[in-house]
């Protein structure tokens, strides 16, 4: 009993000293005691961490929090708000809070993984469904601004805004006639003439399609019909980035850029079932599959030097050359349909006329 009495003493004298209770009041807060703990342990380690910064013995970092800034080894470094790292945080699988980490702590473990691993590996992710995502979050923006846009528009010099269910189309100054007369060299050797019609070709089937979304009537575009078509054609955007890139930087590999200038050659004369057999070419290829076992005993088999062939499918190459061949396919299918022929010329005549 007297160990009781005693360490009840202590308390009351400790909170005297450190003046939290008031003289009116008979209790107190938690939050305040570790308030004054925290600020009496900064006060008395505050200099040995000043030491060990002069010394050199530790990062020099300092940080502004009404700024916003922090400043690690001379660069100054916008800092970002809390949601935003505990969002990047979660994106990356990582705790967003370790024991006993501050805000700019976690600020800097963030900044020191998007250095060391700029990208994020997420594994497979379904992009159509990201596509249908996006075109339903800009419909639901279209008809939470309506208001906004009809009081905007009655206030300008009466200029119609692009609406939200358009697709987002890219003009092109070249004409189909005009890639015509440029293919007349095409594949003849000149590599810059076939990157530029490769180029220019594709991006005007991306033209012309969007024009044909964009022309759709409003009732059509908001069906889920619509909506697919769309997230198509925005699907098909993001898969085609790569390959635009890579024949603007000439940096495609050879054996693609001569198929493709097989595929496009064809696509110009409009004989689109050697297209389709040009394509299929270049993304299964006609090297043997090897199924099992293929390599048994100390003597090979019949036919296993084919399988080590040159003609192998890009298409199992990486993900980024699986997604521009699969957007050059859906743009070889809607070129038979903005410029048709002869049904003995064309692959699936008549089914593409249902996409629309």
């Amino acid at each position: 009993m007297d160990f009781l009495k005693a360490e009840m003493e202590r308390k009351r004298k400790m909170l005297q000293e450190k003046d939290i209770m008031p003289s009116t009041k008979k209790y107190f807060r938690r939050g305040d005691l570790v308030a004054k703990e925290k600020e009496e342990y900064i006060k008395k380690h505050a200099n040995s961490f000043a030491v060990k910064l002069s010394d050199g013995q530790g990062p020099s970092r300092i940080a502004d929090n009404e700024s916003g800034v922090l400043e690690e080894d001379g660069v100054t470094v916008a800092v970002l708000p809390r949601k935003e790292v505990i969002r990047r945080l979660r994106d990356r699988n990582e705790p967003i809070t370790l024991f006993g980490e501050s805000d700019i702590e976690a600020f800097r473990r963030l900044r020191k993984l998007e250095i060391s691993e700029p990208e994020i590996n997420r594994g497979l992710r379904n992009d159509f469904q990201e596509a249908m995502e996006r075109v339903d979050e800009a419909y639901l923006n279209d008809i939470l601004s309506t208001k906004k846009d009809e009081d905007d528009q009655q206030s300008d010099d009466g200029s119609s805004k692009p609406k939200a269910g358009d697709v987002k189309v890219i003009a092109e100054s070249i004409s189909y006639e005009e890639i015509l007369e440029l293919s007349k060299d095409l594949g003849k050797g000149n590599v810059d003439l076939d990157l530029k019609i490769i180029s220019q070709l594709l991006k005007l089937l991306l033209q012309i399609w969007g024009q044909k979304l964009n022309s759709r009537p409003e009732a059509e575009k908001r069906s889920v019909k619509g909506k697919r078509a769309s997230a198509t054609y925005g699907q098909t955007q993001q898969y085609l980035k790569p390959l635009f890139k890579k024949l603007r930087n000439k940096s495609i590999q050879d054996d693609i850029l001569d198929s493709l200038t097989i595929i496009v050659g064809h696509l110009l004369d409009r004989n689109y079932v050697i297209a389709n057999d040009a394509y299929l070419q270049m993304a299964i290829g006609n090297a043997p599959w090897p199924i099992g076992v293929t390599m048994v005993g100390i003597h090979a088999r019949t036919g296993r030097e084919k399988i080590f062939s040159k003609h192998v499918a890009h298409v199992l190459n990486d993900e980024t050359q699986r997604k521009y061949i699969q957007g050059l396919k859906r743009l070889m299918t809607k070129c038979q349909y903005f410029f048709p022929t002869d049904p003995s010329r064309c692959v699936e005549y008549g089914a593409t006329e249902l996409e629309f």
